[in-house]
């Protein structure tokens, strides 16, 4: 599956667990790069920066926070991920396993590995597998 395709994959599975926890949904007009999804539940408005992942070692999926401008475009600049910029990181991986965490709880910069018990308290409902939609 090419990347952008995996992420839009990843975007539709985080509107579709966070409408069904309640929140309204809305999307930046462009492309973002910091907040894929802005969500709104009891009238406060949470930044969603999506991110996905089909790496798996060690018992452990290793999703990757940081961008890098993508193919053509980058500059050298390597963005990593803030709690400055957005307000909770969603993340479906492979298996279909997702997680919605508090930015402030987001431990790595560049990347963090889920699957154990550190990210533990903040896994939701499974998804459908980005390895069954990318076959």
């Amino acid at each position: 599956m090419k990347p952008r395709a995996q992420g839009d994959w990843g975007e539709l599975s985080a509107m579709e667990w966070l409408a069904g926890e309640g929140y309204a949904l809305y999307l930046p007009l462009g492309h973002s790069p910091d907040v894929d999804v802005i969500a709104e539940r009891d009238r406060r408005l949470t930044r969603v920066q999506v991110k996905t992942c089909t790496v798996f070692r060690h018992g452990r999926w290793a999703v990757t926070l940081c961008t890098r401008g993508g193919n053509r475009s980058w500059n050298g600049v390597i963005k990593r991920f803030s709690a400055e910029r957005s307000d909770a990181l969603f993340v479906l991986v492979g298996d279909g396993r997702r997680w919605f965490v508090p930015a402030g709880c987001v431990e790595g910069r560049s990347g963090v590995l889920l699957g154990g018990p550190k990210y533990a308290p903040f896994e939701v409902q499974p998804g459908r597998p980005l390895l069954e939609v990318a076959g």
